[in-house]
């Protein structure tokens, strides 16, 4: 135990910042680059001349992806460690995101925005494992939520620039503006040391198996390949629209073949993997139909201009990057899930309100929006440290990654969702219902600690089934 005359920040020392500036750098940056496609939804609907449902299908786009760059990039820095996984991460999404420039149609956006994903999974995953791996466990709440304040930092950033950009050169330019600060942050991360943790348990002790070695075990590789393709072509049709009549088949495809990736990275906690995929899913369910939206809602049913939608963005981003550090805080002092489901409960209380009021209530629209996210957006801050938990060093990347962003898939779900709801209700509406029913979902999953109860249910089986 640490003295407790000393202060948290000071039992860090130097490196340990300096490793967690480079990663919340980058993580802003990967903020900055993934919700810019929000931003100009409404110019690009008229350039390719796209629904509001055909639009939001780009958003989905690189949650399609995502799932697979979060156990790619995941098992490679299970296997070479965090910091090259960290390099390569956010060379994928500032690849994609300047691609997203030079797109000359839906489906070429479409494939950029997809290497945005795997670009951006493989960020969360590796810069996440990383920051909790190098701090203090009795800190790492705060490691948590402080790395997570930079996502909404980088919005924030994005809202400001697409002021100051778009209205005087066009949507193009704030894709291609997004890639200049990675050259910064490829440039801070090129001397850090490795994560403590993955170099005592795996770099130190060349035996044993990591998810990299599970995933390319010689009776699996090729079976592996043909779930990966499956996967991505039913995710591809489902989410562009173009499923049909057989989306349930799809969806059920995809589902068996992330259960099958489970059971290889996670053995026989794969249980435990899936209850924590489907409480992701639901986080994102209840956050990403305001977080995808909420520009469109502001200019098509409040009326703001560029500049007062850049302004609310802001308000919200701010209440998103400060509850992600107060729950870290919060986190380390009762707990990380009693943290969550209290910051979700309260977060109740707040969104009717801040869609229930019209365009002329400027500054109450700004603080609702401050308050809703801090309360449901930020205490999401938790989750890397919250679903890290469960996995060991070994396989925590590619855990990590993985069910995160399999559960992210809520999120490609939840703008197409919004703009269905919306067509009946009317955007506001639907955004209140998405977001207050997901909500009470999310902290009841997270509150009776299902994925633990799943896996203790599997011991007992499987104890059963020995005996």
């Amino acid at each position: 135990m640490s003295s407790p005359r000393i202060p948290w920040y000071r039992q860090l020392g130097p490196g340990r910042w300096k490793a967690f500036g480079a990663a919340w750098l980058g993580y802003l940056l990967d903020g900055f680059d993934f919700v810019i496609i929000t931003l100009v939804l409404t110019e690009i609907r008229t350039e390719f001349h796209l629904s509001l449902a055909g639009a939001a299908t780009l958003v989905s786009a690189a949650f399609v992806s995502r799932w697979f760059g979060g156990l790619a990039l995941g098992a490679f820095g299970d296997r070479f460690g965090r910091r090259p996984a960290m390099i390569l991460s956010i060379v994928c999404y500032a690849v994609g995101t300047a691609l997203c420039g030079f797109a000359w149609s839906y489906w070429s956006l479409f494939v950029f925005r997809a290497i945005v994903g795997i670009g951006m999974a493989g960020e969360y995953g590796s810069s996440s494992t990383y920051v909790l791996e190098s701090w203090p466990k009795h800190l790492r709440n705060r490691a948590s939520g402080f790395l997570l304040s930079a996502y909404p930092v980088g919005t924030i950033l994005a809202a400001r620039a697409y002021d100051l950009v778009v209205p005087h050169l066009g949507w193009r330019w704030l894709f291609w503006i997004g890639i200049v600060p990675v050259l910064v942050a490829l440039w801070l991360r090129r001397a850090l040391p490795e994560a403590q943790d993955w170099t005592e348990e795996v770099a130190a002790r060349r035996e044993g198996s990591t998810s990299a070695t599970a995933l390319l075990n010689r009776r699996w590789t090729a079976v592996n390949v043909v779930i990966g393709v499956v996967i991505a072509v039913c995710l591809v049709l489902i989410f562009s629209g173009h499923a049909g009549s057989l989306y349930p088949l799809y969806i059920a495809l995809c589902v068996a073949g992330f259960v099958a990736f489970a059971v290889q990275v996670a053995g026989r906690s794969w249980a435990m993997a899936v209850g924590l995929m489907a409480t992701v899913f639901c986080a994102f369910l209840y956050s990403w139909p305001i977080q995808s939206l909420l520009p469109t809602y502001l200019k098509t049913a409040l009326h703001y201009d560029a500049g007062q939608v850049a302004n609310a963005l802001t308000w919200a981003g701010l209440g998103y990057a400060a509850g992600s550090c107060l729950a870290g805080i919060v986190g380390d002092r009762f707990g990380t899930r009693t943290t969550y489901v209290g910051g979700l409960v309260l977060s109740l209380a707040f969104v009717f309100p801040a869609f229930a009021l019209g365009g002329g209530n400027v500054v109450a629209v700004w603080v609702l929006l401050f308050a809703l996210q801090a309360t449901s957006s930020g205490i999401s801050g938790l989750l890397p440290k919250y679903i890290g938990d469960h996995f060991p060093v070994r396989v925590r990347a590619a855990s990590l990654g993985f069910t995160y962003n399999v559960g992210a898939l809520g999120g490609a779900v939840a703008p197409l969702a919004g703009a269905q709801v919306s067509a009946h209700i009317g955007l506001g509406p639907a955004l209140v219902w998405l977001a207050g029913g997901l909500t009470l979902v999310t902290a009841l999953l997270v509150g009776f600690n299902v994925p633990a109860r799943l896996a203790r249910a599997r011991r007992e089986e499987a104890s059963a089934a020995a005996g």
